[in-house]
């Protein structure tokens, strides 16, 4: 299984593995980082489930789609490399990918 490293809100870094195939944001929940909301279960209507993806990731990512960018555009601290983890697809080509869980709004 591919590993995704995870930066909490704290600041810690605990690494796991993440099956291929679910998005970011279902690897996270499984391994019980419950900080992140994601209160809209992964459609896309909330931005509970933001998080920030290590730049040297940020263009091995699918583009980001109309909805998304128009739910990040409402959270405050937006950044060039915020994303929803219920839109992005972890799969075996990201091992290793880091994302730092954004501040709650």
């Amino acid at each position: 299984m591919p590993k995704l490293t995870v930066v909490t809100r704290a600041g810690e870094e605990r690494t796991v593995d993440g099956e291929a195939g679910l998005s970011v944001m279902e690897v996270l929940k499984i391994n019980g980082f419950d900080e992140l909301l994601a209160l809209c279960g992964g459609g896309c209507s909330c931005a509970t489930c933001h998080v920030y993806v290590d730049p040297a990731f940020i263009d091995r990512l699918p583009p980001m789609g109309e909805d998304e960018d128009d739910l990040l555009d409402a959270v405050d601290d937006r950044r060039d490399t915020s994303r929803l983890s219920c839109q992005v697809r972890f799969e075996a080509g990201l091992e290793g990918l880091t994302v730092t869980i954004a501040d709650e709004d």
